[in-house]
């Protein structure tokens, strides 16, 4: 299972930020940052929520509240994915057709390779 610290620090990674770029960006230094990471210290919600907004992700996925096996580590394939959750139900079907016939070639590619 992965702490907050983990979680946050794999997120600051897959966003491409050192600890200080993003303090710089919630308005902290990088020394907090650090801290978090090692779990040494816990961030209020407040900031939790700067956080997820500057990386991208969500606080629940910081937070750890989904299921591990379920996981998005991606935080801008997240980003994307609840986009799509607010479109009209029209308009996800568009989505899901196009990316199953995306995949599909793909995968027939890759078959055929």
């Amino acid at each position: 299972m992965f702490s907050f610290g983990k979680k946050l620090r794999e997120a600051r990674e897959t966003a491409g930020f050192s600890q200080k770029d993003l303090a710089t960006k919630i308005g902290s230094v990088h020394t907090v940052i650090g801290r978090y990471e090692r779990d040494e210290m816990k961030p209020s919600i407040d900031v939790v929520k700067k956080l997820a907004e500057e990386l991208g992700t969500t606080v629940g996925y910081l937070l750890g509240e989904a299921k591990e096996s379920l996981l998005l580590k991606d935080p801008v394939m997240l980003k994307r994915f609840q986009e799509i959750n607010e479109l009209e139900d029209s308009e996800k079907k568009c989505v899901y057709t196009f990316l199953d016939a995306f995949l599909a070639k793909n995968k027939m590619q890759a078959f055929l390779k």
